[in-house]
């Protein structure tokens, strides 16, 4: 019974929580599925990192993942 109460006593604290992963992990999947510089492999690797490390994957995606390459210029 003790359990229970705990975690009853906790839910206000895991149900925001929870909010912000789902709503991370939702953010990151649809921004990789609409990235064209992205592509297959590396796509993948940020999928299953997103999705296996719960919140430190999409910010890690959000943080390293969504740079566009650095295009040079002919410029000067």
């Amino acid at each position: 019974m003790e359990n229970t109460e705990s975690i009853v006593q906790m839910l206000p604290y895991l149900v925001p929580v929870f909010v912000l992963e789902l709503a991370l992990l939702a953010f990151t999947l649809v921004d990789l599925s609409k990235r064209k510089y992205v592509t297959g492999g590396k796509k993948f690797i940020w999928v299953l990192v997103a999705v296996c490390f719960q919140i430190v994957g999409p910010i890690a995606y959000l943080v390293f993942g969504r740079k566009e390459p650095q295009v040079e210029s002919d410029q000067y």
